[in-house]
C-alpha cells in the first residue's frame, strides 16, 4: 500500500500520541496503590501498545 506524504504525516503523529498514551498509563499503573486502578492503567496502556501496534502494520 503506497501512502501519500498527508497521510505518512498522519500516522507519524498518531503514533505518536499512541507511544505517548502507553507511557503515561505505565507511569499512571506504577504510582497507583489500589490494585484494581492500576490494573485499569495497565489495561488501557495495553489497548493503546495494540493500537500503535496496529497503525506500526499500516507502514509494513
Amino acid at each position: 500500500m503506497n501512502l501519500t506524504e498527508k497521510e505518512l504525516m498522519a500516522l507519524e503523529e498518531q503514533l505518536e500520541q499512541e507511544q505517548l498514551l502507553i507511557h503515561k498509563f505505565r507511569q499512571y499503573a506504577q504510582h497507583c496503590l489500589d490494585a484494581q486502578l492500576k490494573a485499569s492503567c495497565n489495561q488501557i496502556a495495553d489497548k493503546h501498545q495494540q493500537h500503535f501496534n496496529t497503525l506500526m502494520g499500516y507502514l509494513q
